[in-house]
């Protein structure tokens, strides 16, 4: 693989990030066979670069849309012909949302997420304030409590009938708004791996979500129908994401399916044992120091992915067996010192690696060079090459 990479990129400096369009056309695959025949979302902040969106949207057969992160990345999609996009997280952005709206006003298709009286009174507000009606996705919390350890997201207020009940209540209060959404977000089993360097680790987690599954499945069919009996006209129900795609294509009430780190499979969805994903995205360091036989230091490197800190969050070497880390130094911010096994490994030599996690990846490279079989197809600018920078 790597021989490959080399011949295609020969042309680059280092560091450069890579994008396998072969590995890429292979997940759109698996994914659209994983979701059946639900529709599928594309999770933006997984992808972010225009022109890998329009590759996903081109080739993915049951694309309903895109699931977007930030009000001011909705706009520049709007601004960039995309539509059907939802909000997936609430905004409090008086500016930023009155621009999405007059877009509304225009024709355009936008959903915000909602869970809170708050996020109503001001999309109430400013719904009313242009005479545009507002589109909004009840967001439902569906983690597990489980006393001794909650299994999941605390993100949504809505964890109960009992608290649901009186927001659909508050909503009814606002005629501007219009409910056409609702989504159930199980995070504990799609973005949960159940292969982890712990092995009992990993056996607990199977356990819990085994069990998570029959929660989940149970408390969103309910909310859906107590959603349902106060606004019958409900579009959608969102659900899902990259490691739970076969589980939730079997929830009858869910309509579509949030998908996006499967498209670029970065290294934590290794720990998904019924995944079976190709290796899609990277970057590429350069070799520029060999300070002993067995060690090389790669300039840069220290790409670490967000969320609960552990080793997890670094990135992997594409070529596993070869490479590690030195467990003092880890990833570093400008040079990343290497343990090498059993290669000979010289000064200006490539290594490849793969980032813990999808989009992040993004937001260190202006581009993304592409290659399909050992052939270089040219850059996809991320969100970064266009001058764009969200969160």
């Amino acid at each position: 693989m790597t021989t490959r990479m080399e011949q295609a990129f020969y042309h680059l400096e280092r560091p450069f990030a890579w994008l396998d369009l072969d590995a890429l056309d292979k997940n759109i695959q698996t994914v659209h066979n994983a979701c059946g025949e639900k529709q599928i979302r594309i999770a933006t902040k997984s992808i972010r670069s225009m022109e890998v969106l329009r590759y996903i949207q081109k080739n993915l057969a049951n694309a309903v849309g895109l699931m977007t992160f930030t009000a001011a990345e909705t706009i520049y999609l709007l601004e960039q012909h995309f539509d059907h996009l939802l909000l997936g997280y609430p905004v409090m952005e008086e500016s930023a949302i009155r621009r999405l709206l007059h877009f509304v006003k225009d024709g355009k298709s936008v959903t915000f997420m909602v869970d809170r009286p708050e996020h109503i009174q001001l999309l109430a507000k400013l719904g009313e304030e242009l005479g545009v009606r507002v589109q909004v996705c009840i967001d439902i919390n569906v983690s597990n409590d489980f006393k001794l350890l909650y299994f999941g997201t605390k993100r949504s207020s809505l964890y109960s009938l009992e608290l649901l009940t009186p927001f659909l209540q508050f909503i009814q209060q606002h005629p501007i708004i219009e409910v056409t959404g609702a989504m159930g977000y199980e995070a504990q089993i799609a973005g949960v791996g159940n292969r982890p360097a712990n092995a009992l680790k990993g056996r607990l987690i199977e356990t819990m979500q085994k069990q998570a599954k029959k929660q989940v499945t149970q408390f969103r069919r309910l909310a859906v129908a107590h959603i349902k009996a106060y606004f019958p006209n409900l579009r959608f129900v969102n659900g899902g994401g990259s490691g739970s795609m076969r589980y939730t294509a079997q929830q009858k009430e869910v309509t579509e399916i949030t998908v996006g780190s499967a498209f670029y499979a970065p290294a934590l969805f290794d720990q998904f044992t019924h995944l079976q994903l190709a290796k899609a995205a990277g970057f590429a360091l350069r070799v520029t120091r060999k300070p002993e036989k067995d060690i090389v230091v790669c300039h840069g490197g220290g790409y670490i992915a967000s969320g609960a800190m552990g080793i997890d969050r670094l990135p992997v070497f594409y070529e596993s067996a070869t490479f590690a880390y030195l467990s003092l130094e880890g990833a570093g911010e400008v040079q990343t010192p290497i343990k090498v096994k059993g290669s000979n490994i010289q000064m200006g030599d490539t290594i490849y690696f793969r980032h813990a996690k999808a989009g992040e990846l993004c937001e260190r490279f202006q581009v993304l060079h592409s290659i399909r079989g050992d052939e270089y197809m040219g850059p996809y600018t991320t969100y970064r090459g266009d001058g764009q920078c969200f969160l």
